[in-house]
């Protein structure tokens, strides 16, 4: 089993890794499926159902599928470029991506959101299609958005795609436990067993990657930190993490800040990321886009508060981190869709956990405690956007996400490692309660907080 550090965090765009990303990819893909065809297409179609049918439009998966159509990617996403795309498919009823020229698209008409057939495969489907002139339809495939980012074909679904066999890794963990005995049994970390299985899958160095990653994830912070207003979508929800660290910052040195205000500026790191995510800036899924401030969160403070604390240590933080979400992903879920809010949140914040309590000389053991922490404490944790969108509970949620994160890698550097749940347990007791979640509390919008604050 594996997951490269950068299939982990992936650079995109708000507000959701598997419903605005997701499906900018998986129209990236049909794009490209027809560019290898031997017949031209007229015209294109999409069909979202489940999830994203429900909270499409508070996720703008409609406008990622859109500008998808029109050859944008997550990675290289031009917000400009794509505001003057969206003025023109909507005067044309036509998108144009390169090598295919221009094909019928009337989002009005050829964009249709299903919310009575869900999928089999996933609660985050859809189906895109091609058409010739006379609109019959002559390529069609099904997508799923699995979360944070990662997408794939019925096809795939059906044969495991979702998880990666591929050429083999020295240090081919599947469970918390296997990480452990091997972990036990080469004398190395975490992080290094990590590292040398990104470099038997190509990659002999990631410092250089992993840097880039935290640059994107502190920047985001700075611009965070720096906005005001409110966020769209009609919520009217104001952006508060620049009046909080603005106050943090006056406070400073003076009597005023209690020992306990440290959580505040936890919160307002996570807040300032999530709030541009909400804005629909650049972030980075860690390991999604409604999570994407518990791990920015743990390592600015980490950097900025911790003594002894330095960005020469930043591989060893993300490569653990990296290696508890794989054991998540794989063994469990990191979609709010398919496993509530915990597996989003609840995932990021028993990442940051690892992570913070490897680079502060946690032992394999102790950094296993603090994953298994963070993520016990999240258990049941639902998803339930007001409006369906990733505000509310969303931005404040990774702000006590990461609180989590930070307690729980002290509480276990406290201890010698020896604990009584382990972590393999907390995943699969969060499997479990995701697949008995009824599906109104699995982002939706049809339960929770989402139906009963008054005037949403």
């Amino acid at each position: 089993m594996f997951l490269s550090v950068f299939d982990v965090f992936k650079i995109g765009i708000g507000p959701s890794s598997s419903h605005t990303m997701g499906p900018m990819v998986a129209a990236a893909r049909f794009l490209d499926s027809l560019r290898a065809a031997p017949f031209r297409p007229h015209g294109l179609r999409a069909t979202l159902h489940g999830s994203l049918a429900f909270t499409g439009v508070g996720h703008a998966t409609d406008r990622a599928v859109i500008l998808g159509f029109a050859g944008f990617r997550p990675e290289d996403y031009d917000a400009d470029k794509a505001e003057a795309a969206l003025a023109a498919i909507a005067e044309t009823g036509t998108v144009a991506p390169e090598g295919l020229g221009p094909l019928a698209f009337a989002p009005a008409r050829d964009l249709r959101f299903d919310y009575d057939t869900p999928l089999p495969g996933h609660a985050n489907g859809l189906i895109l299609a091609a058409t010739d002139a006379q609109g019959d339809v002559i390529r069609q495939e099904t997508y799923y958005s699995i979360g944070g980012g990662f997408v794939v074909t019925a096809a795939e679904l059906a044969a495991g795609a979702a998880t990666d066999e591929g050429a083999p890794v020295p240090f081919p963990f599947k469970t918390a436990n296997e990480m452990l005995e091997m972990a036990a049994s080469s004398g190395l970390s975490i992080a290094q067993m990590k590292a040398r299985n990104e470099a038997a899958r190509g990659d002999p160095d990631p410092r250089a990657g992993i840097a880039r990653i935290w640059q994107v994830m502190s920047d985001c912070i700075d611009r965070g930190l720096e906005g005001h207003g409110e966020l769209p979508g009609g919520l009217r929800v104001k952006r508060r993490a620049g009046a909080i660290h603005d106050a943090l910052l006056a406070e400073r040195g003076t009597n005023l800040a209690a020992p306990h205000v440290v959580n505040d500026w936890i919160s307002a790191y996570a807040m300032a990321v999530n709030e541009e995510n909400a804005a629909g800036g650049q972030v980075v899924t860690a390991p999604t886009n409604g999570a994407a401030g518990v791990i920015p969160a743990v390592v600015r403070y980490w950097l900025g508060h911790v003594p002894g604390a330095t960005e020469a240590k930043l591989p060893e933080f993300f490569l653990t981190a990296a290696a508890i979400g794989g054991l998540v992903k794989f063994n469990a879920s990191i979609s709010g869709a398919e496993a509530g809010c915990q597996a989003e949140v609840g995932s990021a914040s028993a990442m940051a956990a690892a992570g913070l309590c490897a680079v502060m000389g946690g032992t394999p053991e102790q950094i296993e405690n603090a994953a298994e922490i963070a993520l016990e404490h999240h258990l049941g944790m639902t998803c339930d956007p007001i409006r369906g969108l990733v505000q509310i509970p969303c931005i404040e949620r990774n702000g006590l996400g990461a609180i989590k994160a930070v307690s729980a890698a002290s509480l276990a550097l406290r201890g010698d490692g020896t604990h009584f749940v382990p972590l393999d347990s907390a995943i699969e007791t969060m499997r479990q309660v995701g697949a008995d979640m009824h599906e109104k509390y699995k982002e939706t919008a049809l339960g929770g907080l989402a139906v009963n604050v008054p005037n949403c």
